[in-house]
């Protein structure tokens, strides 16, 4: 089982570039790289709202889940 995060998947769609992210969210950009690589063991509400606002999405768009 594994929750895949798809992060770089909305980043392009959006046209958006990792460091744009940072600077709308208020993170460093070695916290994004965490949350992209999926090596985060959490992310809170507050900042996955915030990602969602930035890229105009909703959290499934970024979070999947996997049964492997």
């Amino acid at each position: 089982m594994a929750i895949i995060v798809n992060l770089d998947v909305m980043l392009a769609k959006r046209k958006m570039q990792s460091k744009e992210l940072v600077e709308i969210l208020g993170i460093t950009p070695a916290n994004l790289s965490i949350l992209k690589t999926g090596k985060a063991k959490a992310i809170r509400f507050t900042t996955l709202e915030a990602i969602c606002e930035a890229l105009e999405c909703q959290p499934g768009d970024i979070l999947e889940y996997k049964n492997e």
